[in-house]
């Protein structure tokens, strides 16, 4: 089932769903339809990260990050997601996503998205992002205050500082290799002509 159509049918839903405390986890349940599969029909790995934006955007509504987000004019940015699947999900099987923040640090904010099934995980997603405005990154300290929450962030687990790490060194590579790819080749001295 397309994206959009999924976002608006929980859109459409919202005036019925109670806010949430910045802390709270929210769930929203799905149906697997046809376009979620790939040719092992089952839910295909990409999907997961589809139905993670729509597990966000309930949470961002539901708990008044969007409030939040306006008072700054700042925009949502996903910096970096991971996914972690343990067992699949067939078609038309029904399912809820889970989604919480797991901690802040002085740049990032760290969601989970958790599939369930039958009582059971069956894949976790996982995104670091934060919100910018014009005048650059709002601080997760400062964002999480205006939603009512304590500007320490809970303790994360080392899994996930030790992922957010990996994820600042692939940038700092990329970065540097981007920086040897566009410095000027050295001049070579002209060859003499051959008389």
């Amino acid at each position: 089932m397309n994206l959009w159509f999924r976002l608006f049918l929980m859109l459409f839903r919202r005036p019925w769903r109670k806010p949430v405390d910045g802390l709270a986890t929210t769930v929203i349940r799905m149906r697997v339809w046809p376009l979620d599969l790939d040719l092992n029909r089952h839910v295909t790995n990409g999907r997961y990260f589809t139905m993670a934006d729509i597990g966000r955007m309930d949470f961002v509504l539901r708990s008044g990050a969007y409030r939040v987000a306006l008072r700054h004019r700042a925009v949502p940015i996903v910096g970096d997601t991971w996914g972690k699947f343990r067992r699949e999900l067939k078609l038309f099987e029904l399912f809820e996503i889970h989604t919480r923040i797991l901690g802040w640090d002085d740049k990032w904010s760290f969601m989970e998205h958790r599939f369930v099934s039958k009582g059971r995980v069956i894949g976790v997603v996982i995104m670091r992002g934060l919100f910018r405005a014009a005048k650059g990154t709002v601080p997760p300290a400062e964002f999480v205050r205006e939603l009512g929450l304590a500007e320490r962030s809970p303790e994360m687990s080392p899994w996930l500082t030790t992922w957010s790490q990996s994820c600042d060194d692939m940038s700092r590579q990329l970065r540097e290799e981007e920086g040897m790819a566009i410095q000027p080749r050295p001049v070579s001295e002209p060859e003499q002509a051959v008389k």
